[in-house]
């Protein structure tokens, strides 16, 4: 395994650690929705959510931006492709 499939699988694995902890927040909603707490106390945690989410994808953008490199450095795609399908990426995460 290169450096940079390295680096890919460490940000995997940091991306499903921060998935399952957001699922707990998520969860965590529900709970203070069925309980009734007050209405800003939920938004600050939906806040949170939101946040982390938001950090989460940066990592799984940054995965995308090191295979696509990897592959066009290893000749496994035309290296036009890979930058319009990138972009196409990036352009649709700036968007979201």
């Amino acid at each position: 395994m290169n450096a940079s499939e390295q680096e890919q699988e460490r940000i995997k694995q940091n991306v499903l650690s921060r998935m399952k902890r957001i699922e707990g927040q998520v969860r965590g909603i529900q709970r203070m929705i069925e309980d009734g707490k007050e209405c800003e106390d939920i938004l600050v945690q939906v806040r949170a959510v939101r946040s982390a989410l938001q950090s989460a994808n940066k990592l799984i953008l940054k995965r995308y931006m090191l295979r696509c490199y990897t592959e066009t450095a290893q000749g496994d795609h035309d290296e036009h492709e890979s930058l319009e399908r990138f972009i196409k990426v990036l352009t649709g995460f700036l968007e979201g």
